[in-house]
C-alpha cells in the first residue's frame, strides 16, 4: 500500500499569504479611518453657519441684516428691538450653541446626562448649591420688559435649533444628543454661572479661618488673614493710596534689610489663593493724545474653547452698541455705545455666610420662632449609559445643607448665600447699553443685583467715572469671616448696602480711575463689602504707569493702554527678589548653588518673561518660606500636593487673597512670632528657603513629583514659560490625537504671573482685551482669545490666538463707513412667508 505523500506549502508561499492577510487589514483600518475622518470633516462643514445670502426665519416682524467683519464679529441691524434681540440669539447659536448647552447644564447639574459619571460629583455640587433653583425663582421675578426681551432671544435659538436638526454642532453628534428648546430660565442659568465663577467660593475660607485660628489663636491668625495693605488705591479714597495703612516698619530685634540695588525703587506665592483677576481704568482727555477718555477692559476668567466671550455690535434705530456679549444672554455685557463706555472687574464681596444649625432629634431645626422642619428638595441626576442618581437636599431658612461639600464636618452647616434672593439675578442690560449720561448709567446699575462689579465709566463729553456696584449684605455683627450661630437672629442679614452708599467717583482731579480688585473703599468706610480683598499689585502697578506721565507730561494712546494689559513687571515678586538675594549675602553657611541663583535675582529687573530663570526662584523660594513658617504651625501636610481647599491639610490649609501681603509683612517686619525656632535668624530662613527652592531635580531639566517642582542642574536653563504655561484646549477633540492640532493651541509657555497686570494660570488669563477711544470709537480695539466660533473647521475658530498670545489686537468698526469697509459677509434674515 502506498504511503500518502504530504504536500508542504513553501515558506516563501506562507509569507506572502500573512503579508497579505495584513495588508488587507491595515487598508481595512485606513479605509475605516478615512471614512471616519471624511465623515466628521463634512458633518463639521455642514455644521458651518450661512454668512452670506438670505434665510427665512419664523419668528421675525422685518428684515435684520448681519455684516460680520474680518474676524467674523457679527454687525446686526434690526428695524426693532424683539427683532434685534431674536437674530442675536440666532447668530450666536450659529457660532456657540454646544457652549450655551453646556453653560445651561453646568449651572443645572445636568453635565453627567451627556458626559458620563466622571462629571456626577460636580452635578452632585450644583444640585446641593442649588443654582437651578435661583434661576426658577429670577425668572418667575421678572419684570415684563426683561422677560420679553429674553423670550425674543430664546426665540431666535430656537429657531436656529429646529432649522439644523440635522446639522447641528459636531459636539451633539459625537456625544449623540440633541439640544432641547431654549428658555429664559436658561439665560438666568448662564448669568447664574457666572455670579457662581465670581461671587460664590468665600464660604470656604470662612471654614479654613475657624479651622486656623483655634489652632493659632487671635494674634497669628490676624497676620495670615489681613485684608488691607499700604499699597492699597481705593477709587473712592481721596488721596489715592490707603490713608489709614502705613507702610509697615521693621520690627527692633531684626532689623529689615536695605535694597539690594542702588538707585531703585521697590517698586508667586502659591499659597496665594489665587482668584483669576482682571483690569480695569480710564484715563481722562487731559492725559491723551486725542483729547478725549481712553477705556481699558481686560477681564481675566477661566480658559475654554469656545472663549467666555462672544464678540457682536447691534443696532436698532437709536440703540446702538458693541462689545462682547456672554452666548446665552442677550445685549452686550461691557463695550460702548454711541456715547459712553463701560468696562468691568470683580468686586470681590462677601455675600455668603455659614449658620450652623442646631438639628434635634426629629429632624427638626432651632428657629426663635421654635422649631421647624427643613425643606427636602428630592433631585434625580440622570447618567449617562447608567441608572439615575436620586438624593434629597435640606434646606433651612439660611439655605441648603452643604456638609457634603465640607470633608470632615458633622456640624449641619447651612450656606446663606446672596443668588438665592431672586432679586440679585436681575440683569439690566437694555438700560445700561442705552444710557447715554453718567446719570442714566448709575440709574441703570442701580438695579443691578450681581454679580458685584467695579465698574469704570467715560463719555464722549470727556467725562470719566467709577461705580461699586452689586448687591452686597449688611451684617449686624461681624464681618461674615467665620460661622455663625443659626438658632437666634443675631446674625440675620439687615438688607443690603444702599447703592447710593457704594463707592463712587466721578471726574476726579487726577484724571485716572482704576481697579484690579483690591480694595476699593478707604477703612473710614462705614460698610463691610469683603473681608477678601484681593492684593493690591496689579492695582499699584496701573496706578504707577498712568500716572507717571503726569510728571513727563507724556500723552497716552490705545497702543500704550495695550502695553499696560501685556505689562509683566511685577513689584511684589521683585521686592521678594531683593530680600531673597540679602538673606543669601549674610547667612553664614550658603551653597555655590544659592550664591549663583542670587545672582540671578539680583541681575533681574522684575519682569516675568517667558525665558526668565530668576522670576521663578522667587517664586519656589517664596513657596517653600511660607512652608517653613507655617508648618511648626499648622503641621506638615498629609494629602497630595494637588489637594486644595478644604480638603488640604496641614499648612497648606491656609490659603487666602492677600496671604502674598501676610508674607511681604513677614519679610518687611521679621517678626519674632513667626520666627521658626530651629532657625536664628531670618537670613538663615530665607537663605533655607533659597537652598530648598533650587534643589536639583535627578535629570537634567525640571520635573515634577505629585506636583513638587524642582530645579534644573542648570539654574539659567530653568524658564518661567516652560514651567508655567498656558494649557487651552476643546475638552472634547482635544482628547482625539489626530484632532489636536487642529482643536487648540495646546500647552504653550507664556510671561506674566499671579501680580503683574498680565495676570495669567495654566488655565485662566485675560478673556479679551479692550480699549474704547472716546474720541474715535472706530480707533477702539478688542479681541478674544481664540475666536468667534465653536467650530473646529471655522474660518474663526482660532483667529485671534496668534493675536491674543502675542499682544496684539483688532480695530473693532462702530461707525456704518466703518462697518461696511470692514465687512466680508453679508447676510439677510428674513421673516417665514
Amino acid at each position: 500500500m502506498a504511503t500518502p505523500k504530504l504536500e508542504l506549502v513553501p515558506r516563501r508561499s506562507l509569507i506572502q499569504t500573512v503579508l497579505r492577510a495584513i495588508l488587507i487589514f491595515l487598508a481595512i483600518v485606513l479605509i475605516t479611518l478615512l471614512a471616519v475622518v471624511g465623515w466628521f470633516y463634512s458633518a463639521a462643514r455642514a455644521a458651518l453657519p450661512q454668512v452670506d445670502g438670505m434665510l427665512r426665519l419664523a419668528g421675525l416682524a422685518a428684515p435684520v441684516t448681519v455684516f460680520r467683519d474680518l474676524q467674523g464679529v457679527p454687525h446686526i441691524s434690526a428695524g426693532s428691538l424683539p427683532d434685534l434681540l431674536f437674530a442675536q440669539g440666532y447668530v450666536t447659536a450659529q457660532d456657540r450653541l454646544w457652549q450655551m448647552d453646556v453653560s445651561r447644564r453646568a449651572a443645572a447639574g445636568e453635565l453627567a446626562e451627556v458626559l458620563g459619571k466622571e462629571l456626577v460629583a460636580r452635578d452632585r455640587e450644583q444640585r446641593i448649591l442649588q443654582p437651578r433653583v435661583a434661576a426658577e425663582r429670577g425668572a418667575a421675578a421678572l419684570d415684563s420688559r426683561a422677560r420679553t426681551d429674553l423670550e425674543a432671544y430664546a426665540g431666535g435659538v430656537n429657531a436656529f435649533i429646529e432649522n439644523h436638526r440635522n446639522h447641528l454642532p459636531m459636539e451633539f453628534r459625537v456625544l449623540r444628543y440633541a439640544p432641547r428648546p431654549w428658555t429664559i430660565q436658561d439665560s438666568i442659568l448662564v448669568a447664574v454661572e457666572m455670579c457662581q465663577q465670581l461671587n460664590h467660593g468665600t464660604f470656604e475660607f470662612d471654614l479654613e479661618h475657624e479651622k486656623i485660628l483655634a489652632k493659632l489663636g487671635p494674634e497669628l491668625t490676624a497676620d495670615l488673614y489681613i485684608n488691607s495693605s499700604w499699597r492699597d488705591f481705593p477709587p473712592s479714597a481721596t488721596t489715592g493710596q490707603m490713608e489709614n495703612s502705613p507702610k509697615p516698619a521693621a520690627a527692633a530685634g531684626d532689623a529689615s534689610p536695605p535694597s539690594a540695588w542702588q538707585n531703585v525703587g521697590r517698586s508667586q506665592t502659591e499659597i496665594s489663593e489665587l482668584m483669576p483677576g482682571s483690569n480695569n481704568w480710564v484715563v481722562s482727555g487731559a492725559h491723551t493724545i486725542s483729547g478725549k477718555p481712553l477705556l481699558s477692559n481686560d477681564m481675566h476668567l477661566g480658559h475654554r474653547i469656545p472663549g467666555v466671550w462672544y464678540e457682536a455690535h447691534l443696532e436698532s434705530g437709536s440703540f446702538n452698541v458693541a462689545g462682547v456679549t456672554l452666548p446665552g444672554l442677550p445685549y452686550v455685557i461691557v463695550g460702548h455705545n454711541q456715547r459712553i463706555a463701560w468696562g468691568f472687574t470683580n468686586l470681590g464681596p462677601d455675600v455668603e455666610d455659614v449658620f450652623i444649625e442646631n438639628f434635634n432629634q426629629r429632624g427638626e431645626y432651632e428657629t426663635p420662632e421654635g422649631w421647624q422642619l427643613p425643606e427636602h428638595r428630592h433631585e434625580v441626576i440622570h447618567i449617562k449609559g447608567q441608572p439615575d442618581m436620586a438624593f434629597d437636599v435640606l434646606v433651612t431658612r439660611h439655605g441648603p445643607i452643604v456638609n457634603e461639600l465640607v470633608p470632615g464636618e458633622r456640624r449641619p452647616l447651612a450656606l446663606q448665600w446672596s443668588l438665592y434672593d431672586p432679586r440679585s439675578v436681575t440683569a439690566p442690560f437694555f438700560a445700561i447699553n442705552a444710557a447715554q449720561t453718567w446719570d442714566q448709567f448709575r440709574r441703570a446699575f442701580s438695579r443691578f443685583g450681581g454679580p458685584a462689579q467695579n465698574v469704570v465709566y467715560a463719555d464722549v463729553d470727556g467725562h470719566i467715572g467709577y461705580q461699586a456696584t452689586g448687591f452686597i449684605p449688611i451684617r449686624p455683627l461681624g464681618d461674615g469671616s467665620l460661622p455663625v450661630s443659626g438658632s437666634d437672629n443675631v446674625h440675620e442679614w439687615k438688607g443690603y448696602v444702599p447703592f447710593e452708599k457704594l463707592p463712587r467717583v466721578f471726574d476726579p482731579p487726577s484724571g485716572v480711575l482704576a481697579t484690579a480688585n483690591g480694595r476699593i473703599a478707604p477703612e473710614s468706610y462705614p460698610y463691610s463689602l469683603s473681608n477678601q480683598w484681593g492684593a493690591p499689585y496689579r492695582t499699584q502697578r496701573i496706578y504707577t504707569v498712568l500716572k507717571a506721565p503726569q510728571n513727563s507730561r507724556k500723552k497716552f494712546s490705545a497702543a500704550d493702554m495695550l502695553a499696560l494689559q501685556t505689562d509683566i513687571y511685577s513689584e511684589y515678586d521683585r521686592f521678594c527678589a531683593e530680600r531673597l538675594v540679602y538673606a543669601v549675602d549674610h547667612a553664614r553657611s550658603v551653597s555655590a548653588r544659592a550664591r549663583q541663583a542670587a545672582e540671578l535675582m539680583r541681575r533681574w529687573e522684575g519682569k516675568v518673561a517667558t525665558d526668565s530663570a530668576a522670576a521663578i526662584i522667587v517664586a519656589r523660594a517664596r513657596y517653600h518660606l511660607a512652608r517653613l513658617l507655617l508648618e511648626p504651625k499648622l503641621g506638615r501636610e498629609r494629602r497630595p500636593l494637588q489637594v486644595s481647599g478644604l480638603e488640604a491639610s496641614g499648612w497648606r490649609q491656609y490659603s487666602w487673597p492677600m496671604a502674598s501681603v501676610w508674607l511681604e509683612n513677614v519679610l518687611e517686619q521679621r517678626p519674632a512670632r513667626w520666627l521658626p525656632q530651629n532657625y536664628p535668624n531670618y537670613d538663615e530662613l530665607l537663605a533655607a528657603a533659597v537652598e530648598a527652592a533650587i534643589a536639583p531635580a535627578r535629570g537634567a531639566s525640571a520635573e515634577t513629583s505629585a506636583g513638587e517642582i524642582t530645579a534644573p542642574r542648570d539654574l539659567i536653563s530653568w524658564h518661567w514659560g516652560r514651567q508655567f504655561p498656558i494649557e487651552l484646549q476643546h475638552p472634547i477633540f482635544g482628547r482625539v490625537p489626530i484632532l489636536q492640532r487642529f482643536s487648540g493651541p495646546g500647552v504653550q509657555p507664556q510671561s506674566g504671573g499671579s501680580y503683574t497686570v498680565k495676570q495669567v494660570g495654566r488655565r485662566f488669563g485675560p478673556s479679551e482685551r479692550m480699549t474704547v477711544d472716546l474720541a474715535d470709537l472706530d480707533s477702539s480695539t478688542l479681541n478674544i482669545v481664540t475666536g468667534e466660533s465653536g467650530n473646529i473647521f471655522s474660518d474663526h475658530y482660532m483667529d485671534q490666538w496668534r493675536a491674543w498670545y502675542e499682544g496684539q489686537t483688532f480695530a473693532l468698526p462702530f461707525s456704518h463707513s466703518a462697518v461696511e469697509k470692514a465687512r466680508a459677509h453679508r447676510l439677510e434674515l428674513q421673516p417665514a412667508r
